[in-house]
């Protein structure tokens, strides 16, 4: 790293901090960096959708909540417009996992921004969204 320090939660150089964020993002797929998300969950069998959608976003998510505040800025821009791409790319679609991928990119970004000031709030949220998820994903299963 450039700034010579392994603990993410120590990060004082504004660029590895970044560098960071964004590489979480992308595995998370927020906007901007949400692209391939929609696409890999259409292709996927609903049991791996649920993986990719609940499970592989823990570790992620957690290291997010262990970021240091100096990309506060930048976790909000990246909320905001990953409300808004999950918001708006979900209306013109006709396939449902492509519904489920926007829902997913909207809701976390909504928790992207409680994060930034609340995280047992934001904990609640993520496990409130694994439920949901579960449930919507459990049902199309079935039928």
């Amino acid at each position: 790293f450039l700034s010579g320090e392994w603990e993410i939660q120590h990060m004082t150089h504004p660029l590895p901090a970044t560098a960071t964020t964004m590489a979480l993002a992308l595995k998370l797929g927020l906007a901007p960096l949400h692209f391939w998300l929609p696409e890999v969950l259409q292709g996927l069998t609903l049991t791996t959708g649920l993986i990719l959608s609940t499970w592989q976003k823990l570790a992620p998510f957690a290291l997010i909540l262990q970021t240091p505040s100096t990309t506060s800025n930048l976790m909000i821009i990246l909320g905001l417009l990953s409300t808004l791409v999950g918001g708006w790319g979900g209306l013109n679609q006709t396939q449902l996992r492509k519904i489920l991928a926007y829902s997913s990119i909207a809701h976390l970004g909504w928790m992207i921004l409680i994060l930034q000031f609340n995280t047992h709030l934001t904990t609640l949220a993520l496990l409130t969204y694994f439920v949901m998820t579960f449930s919507a994903f459990m049902l199309l299963k079935i039928n």
